[in-house]
């Protein structure tokens, strides 16, 4: 007997494979094509304005799994605000300078002692921008919804022009000094380190207990009385005034 025909099966016209690599980027493409960024700010003009600083990516590689964790919990926040009524105006940045993106240049065989500081910079630059643009469409294959076609880029003199307008408003009300600090610096990257970029290797040591003379006791310890110490540092101990 054949019970197909006694099946009561819900009917749709929705495709049994998702096909999503040969779907999305139309998706993304209809997006783009109908400017919903600027339609999204349209809708809400008037509205109470809403803003998240980007804090920027380095643009030094491809994407991985943190960049996707980022941008994906940027956009829930902005699309989120947006659907309770703000006016959402999301500017993503990309930080183009420093010591990751000129590692990344070195390791493709660049060496800057060789071809010299000019060309070194010019190279990073470029290479900078590239990443921009990869990761870009990284982003926004993610769906990430923002002015991507407007970004902040930080090597550009309009962002460098602004910076260093910051800093003399800074330095004019007196909030930038001249203090004592130690800076970190790292010989193979010939560069200083941030803080929280210095790693410290686990070392064991043996702890001891020291005994140190007491020279005035101001009449609370007697003459010949001690004060014994216990450290897990032995070896600050030549050096201990």
């Amino acid at each position: 007997m054949d019970y197909k025909s006694t099946l009561h099966m819900p009917k749709t016209r929705f495709e049994m494979r998702g096909n999503l690599t040969k779907k999305e980027p139309k998706f993304q493409q209809r997006w783009a094509d109908m400017g919903l960024f600027e339609k999204m700010l349209e809708r809400r003009e008037g509205a109470e304005p809403w803003t998240l600083h980007d804090g920027p990516p380095y643009a030094n590689g491809d994407i991985h799994l943190g960049h996707a964790l980022n941008k994906i919990l940027k956009d829930v926040i902005n699309k989120s605000r947006y659907m309770m009524g703000n006016k959402v105006h999301y500017i993503p940045g990309w930080d183009t300078h420093g010591l990751p993106i000129e590692t990344a240049v070195t390791k493709l065989g660049y060496d800057r002692k060789k071809i010299g500081i000019p060309e070194f910079r010019r190279i990073c630059h470029d290479f900078a921008l590239e990443q921009v643009e990869r990761q870009k469409k990284g982003f926004l294959a993610l769906g990430s919804i923002g002015d991507y076609d407007h970004p902040y880029i930080t090597l550009t003199p309009d962002f460098e022009a602004r910076q260093i307008e910051i800093f003399g408003k800074m330095a004019s009300d007196g909030l930038i000094y001249q203090g004592l600090k130690p800076v970190y610096w790292s010989p193979s990257s010939e560069s200083a380190l941030a803080e929280a970029e210095v790693e410290y290797k686990d070392v064991k040591s043996p702890t001891i207990y020291v005994k140190f003379a007491v020279k005035d006791g101001r009449g609370v310890l007697e003459e010949g009385d001690s004060i014994v110490i216990w450290t897990t540092t032995p070896w600050t101990i030549p050096g201990n005034l």
